[in-house]
């Protein structure tokens, strides 16, 4: 199972890097990132390796508490846990049972600093913390300076980009193809701290109905700079036939008070 792909430019290997969510049980247990790589945007691609981020190596803002050792053996005695929000989450250190084999990576995007530093940013902790890491410089090692956000919030379907000197953050919570509200973020750092602002979303999508509460009837894949303006894609999912699902593509419209909102428009050029 292969989701939400990825793909950047890498400068120093003129390679094209793809980054995906790979599964290969049909449970959704592996949580692991694959690799690819092509010459050419549109590949072919060549697979590089499947494995999780972070094998070994701590998040650099993971709090003591996560770190005890009874705390660890506790939860790796403990069946696996859901992947939506629950309170049994918040007795485990998931981030300390998957130290040995590397952090859970599902929902997860890329995204490339203008100084051309590479981040990887994925659902992890059985989904209910966000970790943002540091690629190497060739956009295929995953060990690099780690950080978690948004602890025991349940975000999925994460979208990063840029504007002004501020990182934004648009996610959505965990109710698997189900819509739900967004939510947004912003920091003066990558790593953060990161503040909350709500939902960004205004008006109703005529198509469906939805409007900010079920983010238009979607759930956001990623952005895109073009004619100097930033175009959020996001995913209409059809769960009942997935190669039928269909986007949409809107604005963002970056605040005064330094937050952003995403309205629906017919055409977002007008």
């Amino acid at each position: 199972v292969i989701e939400r792909p990825k793909v950047l430019c890498n400068a120093k290997t003129k390679k094209f890097v793809m980054l995906f969510h790979c599964e290969t049980d049909g449970k959704y247990s592996d949580a692991k990132v694959g690799i690819a790589l092509a010459d050419h945007p549109e590949g072919p691609f060549a697979l590089l390796k499947i494995e999780r981020p972070s094998i070994g190596r701590w998040p650099e803002n993971t709090p003591e508490e996560l770190k005890d050792p009874k705390r660890i053996a506790f939860t790796r005695s403990q069946p696996p846990v859901s992947n939506g929000e629950n309170p049994r989450t918040k007795e485990l250190s998931i981030v300390g049972a998957d130290l040995p084999i590397g952090q859970q990576s599902r929902d997860m995007t890329l995204f490339q600093d203008e100084d051309g530093r590479a981040y990887l940013i994925h659902s992890s902790e059985a989904n209910s913390t966000l970790h943002i890491v540091e690629l190497d410089e060739t956009f295929t090692r995953l060990d690099g300076p780690c950080h978690r956000a948004f602890p025991l919030r349940w975000m999925e379907a994460p979208v990063l980009f840029r504007h002004g000197g501020r990182y934004f953050l648009m996610m959505s919570g965990c109710t698997s193809w189900t819509p739900n509200a967004a939510r947004g973020a912003y920091a003066d750092h990558i790593f953060g701290p990161w503040t909350e602002f709500g939902n960004p979303c205004e008006g109703t999508n005529p198509d469906n109905g939805c409007g900010p509460d079920l983010t238009f009837g979607a759930q956001g894949a990623c952005v895109f700079f073009h004619e100097n303006r930033h175009i959020v894609m996001l995913d209409i999912w059809n769960p009942e036939n997935f190669i039928d699902s269909r986007y949409l593509w809107l604005p963002v419209k970056f605040q005064a008070d330094g937050t952003f909102r995403l309205p629906y428009v017919e055409s977002a050029l007008s």
